[in-house]
């Protein structure tokens, strides 16, 4: 049989597979947001290696990276972009629910221009896009040892604060999708208090079109809001468990208040 035919057959197979197979789907949209994020950090590397640590290579990797958000089928609305452009430091805190965050992420750094992320350390061996984030200056931490991890984290905000640069955390600590806000580890909300920074809040509403244990994954919307600042200013350690409550409760308000329903309209 001629190789050309069986291309296309090879490809009839994968497209028909796509539409009639929940969980082909599921798997083939993960594997593009894989490969276009692994093919972006080879074509990005020669820009990147001229300039190591340089949190400006991020902006280059996000703005290339929007492309896998229409071709997995997602379409994110972003309310709130004027706290976000401010040429200000600010530790931007957001809930964790998939890798496919990451993706929501491409969409906001071009507006946020400068900044860096918190990422945990197995992901600084993730080879190619892994040492690409390395090179654009993302800050990964052992999550096993929190005491190393605090140290890590405040010589950098110290450094980045500097630079008015903006800290991407996760308090959660780790992605969860069942719906919910979950309670916020302190280290980000110790930073800020100890260095006087103002807290963004960002939340990502709920991915009803996302089932991990069925391997679902519809095309859907993601309203991502991005709050008013927290200011920690004249405010001291003693005050952690406020602060933290006062964030969290802030964000689970607007995560409950953006359903599907209300996405979907």
């Amino acid at each position: 049989m001629d190789s050309s035919y069986t291309w296309i057959i090879l490809i009839f197979i994968l497209l028909f597979s796509y539409f009639i197979s929940e969980k082909f789907r599921y798997y083939s949209k993960f594997g593009i947001y894989i490969v276009i994020c692994i093919v972006t950090s080879i074509i990005l590397f020669p820009v990147a290696i001229l300039r190591p640590k340089n949190v400006d290579n991020l902006f280059f990797l996000s703005y290339l990276c929007r492309i896998i958000s229409p071709l997995i089928g997602i379409e994110w609305i972003i309310e709130g972009k004027e706290y976000l452009s401010k040429n200000e430091s600010y530790i931007v805190m957001a809930n964790h629910q998939s890798s496919l965050d990451v993706v929501g992420m491409f969409h906001l750094w071009p507006i946020l221009r400068r900044g860096t992320a918190v990422a945990k350390e197995e992901l600084r061996y993730a080879w190619p896009f892994g040492l690409f984030l390395w090179l654009a200056g993302v800050v990964f931490i052992p999550r096993s040892k929190g005491e190393v991890s605090r140290q890590i984290l405040n010589k950098e905000l110290q450094k980045r604060k500097k630079e008015k640069v903006k800290l991407w955390i996760f308090p959660e600590g780790t992605r969860r999708s069942d719906g919910k806000i979950h309670n916020f580890k302190k280290g980000g909300f110790h930073m800020a208090l100890s260095e006087q920074i103002p807290i963004l809040p960002v939340v990502f509403s709920y991915y009803y079109f996302l089932d991990h244990e069925k391997k679902h994954f519809h095309n859907g919307k993601v309203v991502i809001t991005v709050l008013p600042p927290v200011y920690t200013e004249g405010k001291s350690l003693k005050s952690i468990d406020d602060l933290v409550a006062e964030v969290r409760e802030k964000m689970i308000k607007c995560f409950d208040e953006s359903c599907p329903e209300e996405i979907n309209a």
